[in-house]
């Protein structure tokens, strides 16, 4: 892992392909892109996502905003989510 603050999904996938003996690079990719895919999901749908020794994401219910993508100039509504560490963390 990079020392900067930061991961990215390739830092993800790199993780999980050297810890999962046996895994291809693909598979690995495959792997982390459907735990992110399975988090935003649900978030997306309003619910709260608890990992244990982690924390909790959940959306927060007010002050939706309108965003924009500054290459496309598209408008989008955006949802604010919520992160709480979890005690163990902090």
């Amino acid at each position: 892992m990079p020392t900067n603050a930061t991961i990215t999904r390739v830092d993800l996938t790199d993780a999980v392909y050297r810890r999962m003996v046996g895994l291809t690079r693909t598979k690995s990719a495959d792997l982390a892109d459907l735990a992110l895919k399975e988090i935003t999901d649900t978030i997306a749908r309003g619910e709260a996502v608890k990992l244990s020794s982690f924390g909790t994401f959940t959306v927060r219910k007010k002050g939706q905003r309108i965003g924009r993508n500054p290459k496309q100039a598209l408008k989008c509504q955006l949802f604010r989510a919520a992160w709480r560490s979890s005690r163990l963390r902090q």
